[in-house]
């Protein structure tokens, strides 16, 4: 059995590599925090819906009853959609932020290590469904 052909377990490994790419761009902006003109670096956010853009155009809601509510769209005004900016500029011009980069790090981390619990746990109940006693 080829784990790879599987969705879930390519969805966690796209996350976990693309989440490996930007602890290593995170850890080049901390080791320059003190170049001076150096700007802080980050990975374009891979958003979730559009991971299940491909799967959500196949399978669209359809009303087979009278009785059924109709699909909407949720309203999205309470949504913030505004990218942050840095938090201030260094005197000598570099606007890396020690704190800022090691919380993005540190969320970085988190997200990591859940993306690995969810292949493992995937992984663990293929293992249970496949034991013979």
């Amino acid at each position: 059995m080829d784990l790879t052909n599987l969705k879930l377990f390519q969805m966690a490994t796209k996350r976990m590599d693309w989440l490996s790419k930007r602890q290593q761009v995170l850890s080049q902006n901390i080791a320059n925090s003190d170049t001076p003109g150096y700007g802080p670096k980050d990975l374009k956010q891979l958003k979730f819906q559009e991971m299940l853009r491909p799967q959500l155009k196949r399978s669209t809601l359809q009303k087979t009853s009278s009785m059924h509510i109709e699909a909407t769209h949720k309203n999205s005004k309470y949504r913030n959609g505004s990218k942050k900016g840095t938090y201030d500029m260094a005197p000598a011009g570099n606007s890396v932020i020690l704190v800022e980069q090691l919380t993005k790090v540190s969320e970085t981390q988190a997200n990591h290590r859940l993306a690995s619990n969810i292949y493992t746990k995937q992984l663990s109940m293929i293992k249970l469904a496949l034991w013979r006693p």
